[in-house]
């Protein structure tokens, strides 16, 4: 299979795997207000990034979930991420009406740990949110935080997919890295944490958390674009395939400096074959979310 092509020869590709669409676990929706301060930090190139990083995908919200759907991305996350006490119903609000209006979106939410975060997570929880996303860097804290005990406890008993930012690429925080997700994990062995970005640089660390506690899965967000963290260990791609199952696919779309196509074409470089490809693209995240 040819590993270069462009956003409009996706869908062709798509159809050469057999596959309905894409599933992608890690794309940004955020009220205006909060995209235009993330825009800016990357415009800027904020210390956590180190150079520049020009967004491929501006403009409305209408006109970025046209793109996806023309690419033929079927399913799609719409992730905030809390950075500071007392923001996260805000974002959650929005998060809603978004969902509300975009039947193809995951219902997306997010949390802090705060006191609140035990109230209001179980009420989104109650009301059928989808997805959760915490970000270790950005928010500054640990995942064993104390004020998310029962933040995890109610995810944990719904059984909600969250996308944690927990590892340490592009830059090390206070907190990033594995320790305080085994912390958790440990506690509560059956959250489906979904690890972004591989959780690069620590990638073999959070692979071997995925070998002790089954219900841990990674996305691949980023992950052999050149663009995002440190050179993959060279054992890494047979790993990945005793992993198969567990693996989502994940763009950090509208906040990349390439084309979509430049991730889906990453992972067909890796040449891990099409039930593979498959799996990641479509089936792993379809079954998780239990969408067709």
């Amino acid at each position: 299979m040819n590993e270069t092509f462009t956003d409009e020869e996706l869908p062709a590709v798509l159809d050469e795997l057999g596959v309905p669409g894409i599933f992608d676990v890690h794309v940004h929706f955020m009220a205006p207000e909060i995209l235009a301060k993330v825009w800016a930090y990357f415009d800027s190139v904020g210390p956590l990034i180190g150079r520049p990083w020009p967004i491929t995908y501006r403009g409305s919200d209408e006109e970025r979930v046209e793109r996806l759907r023309r690419m033929r991305v079927r399913w799609f996350s719409a992730l905030s991420y809390a950075h500071k006490p007392g923001i996260a119903p805000f974002m959650n609000d929005w998060s809603r009406g978004f969902a509300a209006r975009t039947p193809d979106s995951l219902w997306s939410a997010t949390f802090y740990p705060e006191p609140e975060a035990a109230v209001y997570v179980p009420m989104l929880i109650a009301d059928g949110v989808e997805v959760f996303k915490a970000h270790l860097q950005v928010g500054n804290f640990a995942a064993d935080d104390l004020f998310l005990d029962p933040v995890w406890a109610a995810i944990e008993d719904a059984g909600t997919p969250v996308v944690l930012h927990a590892g340490s690429g592009p830059a090390p925080g206070d907190h990033t890295g594995p320790a305080s997700v085994e912390s958790v994990l440990k506690r509560f062995p059956g959250l489906r944490l979904i690890i972004a970005h591989l959780g690069t640089p620590e990638v073999e660390e959070f692979l071997d958390l995925a070998d002790r506690f089954e219900e841990l899965r990674l996305d691949l967000t980023m992950a052999f674009t050149g663009w995002f963290g440190e050179a993959l260990p060279d054992r890494l791609p047979s790993r990945l395939r005793d992993l198969q199952s567990r693996l989502l696919f994940g763009s950090d779309f509208p906040n990349i400096p390439y084309a979509y196509a430049h991730q889906v074409g990453s992972l067909v470089r890796l040449d891990p074959g099409e039930e593979w490809l498959r799996d990641v693209l479509w089936s792993n995240g379809a079954a998780l979310f239990g969408k067709q």
